[in-house]
């Protein structure tokens, strides 16, 4: 959505000292905001309090972190650029946006690098002091684009952000550097103003996150109050926007990002089950906040242990299992390939295990910060041996807290392994989630073994074909238990080819008996047709917002979205037969188009994206109209 200009706009620095005239914002059904600056100038910051006051106006809303890949990049140079984009909307979205429509830029490396997805007529935002010799160096610009003819065709607005924060803060005792860290609320504060957000919600947050260094609230708060005052009293906005409340489902709702609501989702399944939390991990991007998260809730009786390395993290949690924990270890992609070993062992003994991979851009170290869906292969097959888990992917910021309760719900039920893969995208965006009554959830409730009659460890339930679950110590459970081949019933270690080839059929069908288990697949508008698009994770966003957009156009076209991608729903063969045509866009270069190709010998269209970002609608629409003008539509 371009924001529509005021036929009078003024330029900053005119009408100085006068109020807007208009006291009637305008409205706007959305708009798309992004701050962007260097690493050290506060935008995911800032962008996180735009986007908490927006939920708490009651929009609905949608966001996109972007970190910088280097872990400190030079000041000012393009690779230390970071930014955050903010959807906000008066009705139900899915995604963060195609283009911004306005985008704040705090040096010449932050416009330089988001410049080309801001909307022809949008507004531009600029640090007018951080335009100097040395900056646009940096960012490899040889002439200043505020002289030459680039930014014709922006609403620009050159601000001394720097210069009017000093001035701000000139009566506090802070140095220049504390007082320019300031600067990115006196954006904030100008945004605030542009599209009526109040102030009492951020206010009261620098309260609270410095009441041990009020000074640092007091100058922020200042800051704030000033970018607000700029825009009300100087003119340099004469038109101020609003985006009304969203019509949402009734209930409580509370903004959460990706990496929250799955912690979140574990801390219940633990509550929903009766078991203790235990989460063995370590430290590595973009998964590390899930360990962060569940250290903070200890009062629930959660176990979080920080482990030397990847191999000690899934160890730990086997031995959780064993002991009969609700076991998680969280990772990406690079500590996945560590944890294989750990995994494979957790197939072979069978016990309950919850691996999240938040996926990252690879190969290698790759791009830490950047998402991708690449490792599906890896949790798929990379593995020694006949080795099956159940796959689930969560589809959405909010999604995250159930697709974690259905990851626990299949590992103790069916005394399996899980992979829970997400992605970075969804890891650190967010968006609003509606609490869920407790007496709603999934009762996760088990039965431990706990008769020593006639006890055999690998006998199973003739339903699930879970083994028999003992907690060491229990008299008479005792068993043995290891990486090597297990004697069918007795769980002795056994070498026998007949008993080997029984034992992987076993582990195999089990994986399989959950799809009886799962929900069909659901398709969305005509039952069957020219084309089915079809995605997985998080690439739902992208997909509903095009194929609505389509629907509204009068392209006939449906969807369909994978939540569980080992074993795949029991319908989705027969889905597939009854279009054409099946679009599959990926963040890969097609790893479930392979396999659903070889799967049910359908021609899968690949529509792939490995640049570290998300799709947007605009990429997915596009795919759809030239498929559909190939056939004639």
């Amino acid at each position: 959505m371009t924001i529509p200009a005021s036929a009078t706009e003024a330029q900053p620095g005119e009408a100085e000292g006068a109020r807007a005239e208009s006291s009637d914002a305008q409205k706007l059904s959305e708009v798309v905001v992004r701050f962007a600056g260097d690493s050290g100038d506060g935008m995911q910051l800032t962008g996180t309090q735009f986007t908490n006051t927006s939920a708490l106006v009651g929009n609905d809303l949608s966001t996109l972190p972007d970190f910088p890949a280097e872990i400190r990049a030079p000041a000012g140079t393009l690779p230390g650029v970071s930014a955050f984009q903010v959807r906000i909307a008066d009705y139900d979205i899915h995604t963060p946006g195609d283009v911004p429509d306005v985008l704040v830029a705090m040096n010449p490396a932050a416009l330089k690098t988001n410049l080309p997805d801001l909307v022809p007529g949008g507004i531009l935002i600029l640090n007018a002091n951080e335009f100097n010799k040395r900056n646009l160096k940096k960012a490899r610009y040889e002439v200043s684009p505020l002289d030459d003819s680039s930014l014709e065709g922006y609403r620009v607005f050159q601000v001394e952000l720097t210069k009017l924060t000093r001035a701000a803060l000139e009566d506090l005792e802070l140095d220049n550097r504390s007082r320019d860290r300031c600067k990115n609320f006196f954006a904030l504060g100008m945004v605030y103003w542009m599209f009526s957000r109040p102030l009492e919600n951020t206010v009261e947050w620098l309260f609270s996150k410095f009441k041990r260094k009020t000074i640092i609230a007091e100058a922020n708060v200042k800051v704030l109050e000033a970018g607000w005052s700029y825009c009300d009293i100087t003119g340099a906005f004469q038109v101020r926007y609003e985006v009304e409340p969203a019509e949402l489902e009734p209930g409580t709702y509370r903004n959460i990002n990706g990496n929250s609501a799955l912690a979140l989702g574990l801390v219940a399944a633990s509550r929903r089950s009766g078991l203790p939390l235990f989460l063995g991990s370590y430290p590595i991007t973009p998964a590390s906040t899930v360990l962060h998260e569940l250290a903070r809730y200890k009062h629930y009786g959660v176990t979080t242990f920080q482990a030397e390395d990847e191999i000690a993290a899934v160890c730990s949690t086997i031995g959780a299992a064993f002991g009969g924990a609700l076991a998680v270890t969280s990772t990406s992609g690079p500590g996945l390939a560590l944890k294989s070993e750990g995994m494979n062992l957790a197939v072979m003994t069978e016990l309950p295990l919850v691996v999240c991979d938040v996926q990252r851009a690879g190969p290698s170290t790759g791009m830490p910060t950047k998402t991708e869906q690449s490792d599906l292969l890896q949790v798929m097959f990379g593995r020694n041996g006949e080795s099956p888990i159940p796959v689930i992917a969560p589809a959405s910021p909010a999604d995250c807290f159930d697709a974690a309760l259905e990851a626990c719900r299949m590992a103790l039920k069916y005394m399996v392994p899980v992979v829970y893969l997400s992605d970075g995208y969804l890891a650190n965006g967010a968006e609003p989630w509606k609490l869920p009554r407790v007496e709603d959830l999934p009762d996760l409730r088990i039965d431990f073994h706990s008769s020593a009659e006639d006890f055999e460890p690998y006998r199973r339930d003739p339903g699930t074909l879970a083994r028999n679950w003992a907690v060491p110590g229990t008299p008479g459970l005792e068993h043995r238990i290891g990486g090597l081949e297990k004697q069918e019933l007795t769980g002795d270690v056994s070498y026998d080819p007949g008993n080997h080839e029984r034992m992987t059929e076993l582990r195999a069908q089990k994986v399989e008996r959950i799809a009886d288990d799962m929900p069909e697949l659901e398709v969305f508008g005509e039952a069957s047709g020219k084309l089915l698009v079809l995605g997985w994770g998080s690439s739902l966003g992208a997909i509903t917002g095009a194929v609505n957009v389509a629907w509204q156009q009068g392209i006939r076209v449906s969807r369909a979205h994978l939540r569980h991608l080992n074993p795949l729903p029991r319908n989705l063969g027969e889905v597939l037969s009854r279009f054409e045509r099946v679009l599959l866009p990926e963040m890969n270069t097609g790893q479930m188009a392979l396999l659903l190709r070889g799967r049910f010998l359908k021609d899968i269209i690949s529509l792939c994206k490995v640049q570290g970002k998300p799709f947007d609608r605009r990429e997915v629409l596009d795919k759809i109209i030239e498929l559909l003008e190939e056939d004639g539509q």
